[in-house]
């Protein structure tokens, strides 16, 4: 069955309130120092070089034909090999008023329509799709990059705004209003900006969001030494610096929560956990003036510590390591089971591997399952009931592989995926092809 992608014209629509930037500079001192010599950078030039190579191979990106409610069968979905998943939908980039491959992806619901929409990371700029009907997703409006274009773009989602960072030089965070999408009349492909623009820090790794309290933090910064810088967006048209954390360097990526964990000193506070390079680091940022590390704590085979998300009672996190896969003994993907019960001394205490020979990369938890985007062996489900067991025994319950001409350790396929839709719609990010809309339906679906 062919997609409905509607596509007709692309016109311009300005922004409820002029682009500005909304707040006095505050970053000084320490604020302004960048990391030494971070393992990033080595990374993104092994990222750089294999991406020129798959450039001229023409795979990067790979132009393949838009999809519509194909089901898993037999281990196959069209030409995507699949268990347990099927594919509604599928949205080319160059559909998506992308120019070059795609990046991060992340999903907002309309608190007021209550529809469904994909938020897509491109070189260039921002996809933003309608997928309230996913075996008919709609795309609505692409925002440009705010300086110029890069392979790495994160975007995450508060209050009905959308935060855009991205490694681009000075590109800082973009906000879009996304009730703006509410006035788009459907065929049409929008030229977006952004609502207000926040330019206190330049090129970024990663944002991450606490929904909770309402606080960004930009990661991977050339600012507080490459650790947590602190924004508060409780009013998302005005977003202003409040802080640094610095003390153990470039973090890369984190997940900052109101804890309600098994550590009782700690309840209510607000807790990051970060992925620091080569450690797992937990912060208490309650004070946004006086951050304090909890505990910062190395293991052994660590490559490149990259990302990881905690079980939904807070006891325990799935981690992953980007290289160790490369450079490490073993080439199956592993996901590290860390107990995180005492945050002083958070314990890694055992490690699933898959069959798969991939780098594994995002990795998010909703409920029993984890879904991780592990690159060529594309999203791979895991059932972690026995998480806090002794002896987990972690499963996998379904994969759908977004790439289906790579294969091995490396860094073409699946980049991330956002799984908190109502509806159980999972989106993938897949960096060559595009957007994948798709259903689980294997045990313990959601």
């Amino acid at each position: 069955m062919k997609i409905t992608i509607l596509l007709t014209a692309v016109v311009y629509l300005a922004a409820a309130n002029p682009l500005q930037n909304v707040s006095t500079l505050h970053c000084t001192g320490e604020c302004q120092q960048g990391a030494k010599a971070p393992l990033m950078n080595r990374v993104m030039r092994l990222k750089l070089k294999e991406h020129e190579e798959c450039v001229k191979e023409h795979q990067c990106p790979t132009v393949a034909p838009a999809l519509s409610d194909t089901p898993c069968v037999s281990g196959r979905a069209g030409e995507y090999e699949c268990s347990n998943v099927d594919l509604l939908s599928f949205v080319p980039l160059k559909d998506m008023g992308c120019n070059g491959d795609g990046n991060d992806i992340w999903g907002w619901t309309d608190s007021d329509t209550k529809k469904e929409y994909a938020i897509v990371g491109c070189q260039d700029g921002t996809s933003f799709v309608d997928i309230t009907e996913p075996t008919k997703p709609v795309v609505m409006g692409f925002m440009k990059t705010q300086t110029v274009s890069s392979l790495w773009r994160d975007i995450k989602v508060f209050k009905d705004h959308a935060f855009v960072v991205s490694e681009a030089r000075n590109h800082g965070m973009q906000v879009y209003d996304l009730t703006e999408l509410r006035n788009l009349i459907p065929g049409q492909i929008y030229e977006l900006t952004p609502t207000v623009y926040y330019s206190e820090m330049g090129n970024t790794h990663n944002i991450v969001a606490n929904e909770e309290t309402g606080f960004m933090y930009a990661v991977g910064t050339s600012t507080c030494r490459g650790g947590l810088h602190m924004i508060d967006v409780k009013d998302p048209k005005d977003p202003k610096f409040v802080g640094c954390f610095a003390g153990d360097g470039y973090v890369h990526d984190a997940q900052c929560v109101i804890y309600k964990g098994p550590d009782e000193k700690y309840t209510g506070m607000e807790i990051c956990f970060c992925y620091n390079e080569d450690t797992l680091t937990i912060v208490d940022v309650t004070n946004k003036n006086e951050p304090k590390q909890l505990a910062t704590k190395p293991y052994a085979g660590s490559q490149y510590t990259h990302q990881g998300w905690l079980n939904e009672e807070q006891s325990h996190l799935l981690m992953n390591d980007e290289l160790d896969e490369m450079y490490g003994s073993r080439k199956n993907t592993r996901s590290m089971i860390w107990n995180v019960k005492d945050l002083a001394n958070p314990t890694l205490v055992d490690s699933f591997y898959s069959e798969k020979e991939a780098v594994d990369h995002n990795l998010y938890i909703r409920g029993k399952l984890a879904y991780e985007s592990n690159y060529s062996a594309g999203l791979r489900i895991l059932n972690i009931e026995t998480i806090t067991n002794t002896d987990p025994k972690l499963e996998e319950v379904g994969f759908f592989d977004v790439s289906p001409e790579h294969n091995g350790v490396t860094f073409n396929g699946a980049w991330s995926a956002y799984v908190y839709f109502e509806s159980q719609s999972i989106i993938v990010s897949s960096i060559e092809r595009g957007l994948f809309v798709l259903k689980y339906t294997g045990p313990e679906a959601m």
